[in-house]
């Protein structure tokens, strides 16, 4: 039995060409993804540049830590201390006499976390007294709040040792 070049596999489909029904296309059910990518892309970059204006607006330089951050709560509590060891509540300065008052008159209940920024520059004394104030005033839960990056609490490995 002998094979034709013009049999039901080939390209041509024997010499016949079939048409769809009716001679239309079919309707095109794939989504158009380009538009979509540009508006991401547009959100993305207005989120990262808007992102660090949205933190509390005293400047001081938080120290480094290998410490991860937290999960954002709604509106915390800071208390941010400046190099100079002026104190702030929120984006207001206070007294150091006035701070527990008026953390307990902002948070109503003494659960609420307290969050510290200090600058790196500040006095340990100053950090300490602070939060001594937030201890004896009842509230229990106090973070301090540093910037991610810094040195390893490991030890370091002997080619980073100097030599001596």
């Amino acid at each position: 039995m002998a094979i034709s070049s013009h049999d039901a596999f080939s390209a041509s489909g024997g010499g016949r060409r079939r048409r769809r029904r009716g001679g239309r296309r079919g309707a095109l059910s794939e989504i158009n993804v380009t538009p979509l990518v540009d508006v991401m892309l547009v959100l993305l970059i207005v989120f990262m540049i808007s992102a660090p204006l949205l933190t509390v607006g005293v400047p001081v330089e938080l120290p480094k830590t290998e410490a991860g951050s937290m999960q954002d709560q709604s509106e915390p509590l800071t208390v941010s201390i400046r190099a100079d060891g002026s104190l702030f509540v929120q984006e207001e300065p206070v007294a150091f006499a006035g701070l527990s008052p008026r953390l307990r008159a902002m948070a109503g209940d003494t659960t609420k976390p307290i969050y510290v920024r200090a600058d790196g520059r500040a006095s340990y004394s100053a950090v300490a007294q602070v939060m001594a104030a937030l201890s004896t005033s009842g509230f229990s839960s106090i973070n301090l709040i540093t910037d991610t990056g810094g040195p390893s609490s490991g030890g370091t490995p002997a080619s980073d040792k100097p030599a001596g």
